[in-house]
């Protein structure tokens, strides 16, 4: 499990290595997950490298161990919350205000976004 989570480590470690070396606006840790997916697709197509902790879905376990317990880190930032329940009181309806529009505008673009997608996919059928 310690090298499996290893994996799952260095590539979060190269992808922000690469993010700040290159400067990409990306998180590191997305370059980090693209690139373990990397890793685990090579692996299974070349089977000759499933070895050490790539091999018999260790990763995998080690993946699904982790999702297990995703909601042990949601902890700090509720700790967060709760020190800052004055600044809550304070601003919790200018903040209500902003999650509710930004809700909203997500709302709006995803629908947009589906009506385009769908109306090119119309014209891509009647196309051909």
């Amino acid at each position: 499990m310690i090298a499996s989570l290893s994996v799952i480590l260095i590539c979060q470690l190269i992808g922000e290595v690469i993010v700040r070396g290159l400067r990409v606006p990306v998180p590191g840790p997305v370059v980090g997950l693209a690139l373990l997916v990397v890793v685990l697709i090579t692996r299974d197509r070349f089977p000759g490298l499933a070895r050490g902790p790539l091999r018999d879905n260790a990763v995998e376990g080690t993946a699904k161990g982790m999702l297990a317990h995703l909601s042990l880190l949601f902890v700090p930032a509720g700790v967060g919350v709760v020190q800052q329940l004055d600044l809550l009181a304070q601003r919790g309806l200018a903040i209500f205000v902003i999650l509710a529009a930004s809700v909203l505008v997500t709302l709006v673009v995803t629908v947009g976004t589906f009506l385009i997608t769908s109306r090119l996919m119309r014209r891509g059928r009647s196309a051909s």
